[in-house]
């Protein structure tokens, strides 16, 4: 059996020093959904708030799915509803709470994170192509 060299393995002290460098725990499950981020993202592009149709039009959603996902994102404490009439017509809007528009901005500077790592690993000497040392794809 031939021996493998020093080399055909990556240095432990390098993974040690980056443990949990990407796990990015910022990524909150109830924001990251598309639709959700969608929702969320529109809110907070329209701070004075947004009416359910005109929601629905911007995140192109049905009816059930908005409902359902504005349900979560209320019980998450980041959405708020109120109730108005628009003319004669009882109308129902959305506006993200403080803490809901919070801690967005705090979900975004993570996502910021993650594009900036992969883009600062994808430069061309961090390519798997460009490994040394006896690795090849398998």
């Amino acid at each position: 059996m031939p021996r493998k060299k020093k080399n055909d393995q990556p240095p432990q002290d390098e993974a040690t020093k980056d443990e949990g460098r990407f796990s990015y725990d910022g990524l909150d499950r109830v924001m990251h959904e598309k639709a959700r981020l969608g929702i969320l993202a529109s809110l907070a592009a329209h701070g004075e708030g947004v009416l359910f149709n005109d929601l629905k039009q911007l995140c192109a959603l049905t009816d059930g799915n908005l409902s359902r996902h504005l349900t979560v994102l209320s019980e998450a404490g980041l959405v708020e509803t109120w109730k108005g009439t628009g003319g004669s017509r009882p109308q129902t809007m959305y506006r993200l709470t403080a803490d809901g528009r919070a801690r967005f901005a705090e979900y975004i500077a993570v996502l910021e994170q993650v594009v900036s790592d992969a883009q600062a690993e994808a430069t061309p000497a961090k390519r798997v192509g460009d490994l040394s040392g006896g690795w090849a794809p398998a």
